[in-house]
């Protein structure tokens, strides 16, 4: 039998809670845990919620080897959001300060999607139905 198993990607960015916000602003995240600050007063970790997903922020701090995209020269993680309007998401995270790195559009391959790297050096890409 398999055991249960969740996998929580966790982004490194240099202010956690200013990405929290942005999350919640832009995907509509919940905040469901902020946990204990480090010596800085930045939060551990932040875990939100996002419809059946869950996904969680924290700083980076080189000794502990949580290197940001901008500490490595960039995202070697793509991540996919499917959303039921990625025109309106991605409208809504380049308003907040993230990037187009591919525009949305339709695609041979039957969705509507593009790239948005993030105000942190993350990449996402957006996705949904045709238009």
């Amino acid at each position: 039998m398999t055991p249960s198993i969740r996998i929580l990607p966790r982004l490194i960015v240099p202010d956690p809670d200013r990405a929290s916000a942005f999350y919640q602003d832009v995907l509509g995240a919940e905040q469901v845990l902020r946990a204990p600050l480090i010596d800085d007063g930045r939060p551990a970790v932040v875990d939100h919620r996002v419809g059946g997903s869950s996904f969680r922020v924290s700083p980076a701090v080189s000794a502990w080897g949580w290197l940001s995209p901008s500490d490595l020269g960039g995202s070697a993680v793509l991540l996919e959001v499917e959303v039921d309007d990625p025109d309106v998401v991605g409208e809504r995270m380049v308003a907040h300060g993230a990037e187009v790195v591919v525009p949305i559009e339709n695609r041979p391959y039957g969705k509507r999607s593009g790239r948005i790297r993030d105000p942190f050096g993350h990449l996402w890409i957006v996705s949904g139905e045709l238009r």
